[in-house]
């Protein structure tokens, strides 16, 4: 028999193992695994202000016809806990999305490795990159005072090159992706070219169905549709040298950021620009980002709030190879959990899937005055003449004037 002060204990421990497993049960549940799907929305656009129309057919050098233009980019991803022998998905899209009645989530093929590793592999002799790289920041028609921030990597370490190249940090995001224990689709695939429309549209309802998940049916509202392209209104030189940037307002965005790279050929050094009034490199920004970022951003004076249409870019790319402009406009997201988090906190919540919307405009244009060439001084010409050739019988000079479209589009691209 037990002593009495040893039964006495009995019932509270035995009432405490019962409250603690019952938690233990209740924080597992919560924390259950779930499906989660992710749209990624981006439209996209190379252009040159002032090209003529008729140079468009160029693009089928660069890459094919959508080189220069818009173009709009649409990425899905959906993760799964529940794992089955022939995973299969689709995502049932609104009928202004123009692509048919569903898109295929497809499930990649896991390869295995071509080689084992050697037992022995000797490690790779890696030698400090040496490059001197001239920082500036800040929209303005001169340079502003204590620019620009000069990295010299043959004078630092590359812990410290990190740390002064590095920028502000973004919120980090990880988007659905194959893991072991769950089962992974994307569209488009590896294999899929389907382009998207260009009147092609999101809005309205969706779902997504599948052997390896629940039904997710939710809807994209105007917010959530594909942003307007990034267009250049206008890209001129100023007296000083600066280069004044004009684009047309994204109804859709919630603030813009832009940078610009180039290089001096005489000296061999690298330059940054970036829009922010504050020292910032940039480059964690020109991607995604989450709004609770631009907003903090824009308090920073780091992101250009969203009702601004021009900037110029001081005169740093006077005396160097013409620099190139990227631009982004940030766009709202989607996020929503089903079911919604229950107003009493005592009430479990068991979330069954989650989906993400997010988007980004993105442009890109050189940084040199594409004024209409027609506006520039021309040799007086008082009768037709036959063009001078050389001894071989070669045209020497066209006539058109030097640095006019068709030589600045030679200096960039080599032809």
């Amino acid at each position: 028999m037990l002593p009495l002060f040893s039964r006495s204990l009995i019932a509270p421990a035995c009432a405490l193992l019962f409250f603690s497993a019952t938690a233990d049960a209740a924080e597992k549940e919560k924390k259950k695994p779930y499906p989660h799907y992710w749209l990624s929305i981006a439209t996209t656009s190379q252009s040159m202000p002032g090209m003529p129309a008729g140079m468009a057919g160029m693009s089928a050098l660069f890459g094919g016809k959508s080189a220069f233009g818009p173009r709009r980019d649409l990425s899905l991803q959906l993760e799964s806990p529940r794992v089955v022998d022939s995973p299969a998905a689709a995502h049932e899209i609104p009928a202004g999305q123009k692509m048919g009645d569903s898109l295929p989530l497809i499930t990649p093929k896991q390869e295995k490795a071509s080689r084992e590793p050697s037992e022995r592999q000797q490690p790779e002799q890696y030698e400090k990159p040496k490059m001197r790289m001239l920082i500036y920041w800040g929209c303005g028609d001169t340079i502003a005072k204590g620019q620009p921030k000069v990295i010299d990597t043959s004078k630092m370490g590359m812990a410290e090159f990190g740390k002064v190249f590095a920028g502000r940090t973004p919120t980090h995001q990880s988007p659905p992706a194959p893991r072991r224990g769950w089962t992974y689709g994307e569209w488009p695939s590896l294999n899929e070219k389907t382009e998207i429309p260009a009147d092609s549209s999101l809005v309205g309802s969706h779902r997504i169905k599948g052997n390896y998940t629940v039904d997710i049916p939710f809807a994209l509202d105007q917010k959530r549709d594909f942003m307007n392209p990034v267009e250049f209104t206008s890209v001129k030189a100023t007296p000083t040298g600066a280069t004044r940037v004009d684009w047309k307002e994204i109804p859709t965005a919630i603030g813009y950021f832009a940078t610009a790279m180039g290089s001096n050929q005489s000296t061999g050094e690298m330059i940054f620009w970036s829009a922010s009034e504050v020292p910032e490199t940039g480059f964690g920004l020109m991607d995604y980002l989450t709004p609770g970022d631009v907003n903090r951003f824009i308090k920073e004076k780091v992101v250009m709030p969203a009702g601004r249409t021009t900037c110029t870019v001081p005169p740093i790319f006077k005396e160097a190879q013409a620099g190139m402009l990227q631009f982004i406009a940030y766009g709202e997201e989607l996020n929503l959990v089903h079911p919604p988090k229950p107003k009493d906190p005592k009430q479990p919540w068991n979330i069954e899937w989650s989906v993400k919307a997010r988007l980004k405009s993105t442009g890109m244009t050189p940084l040199m005055d594409m004024g209409d060439d027609e506006s520039r001084p021309r040799k007086s010409k008082s009768k037709k003449s036959k063009p001078r050739t050389d001894d071989e019988g070669q045209v020497e000079d066209s006539g058109e004037p030097k640095g006019g479209m068709g030589d600045r589009l030679r200096g960039m691209f080599g032809f």
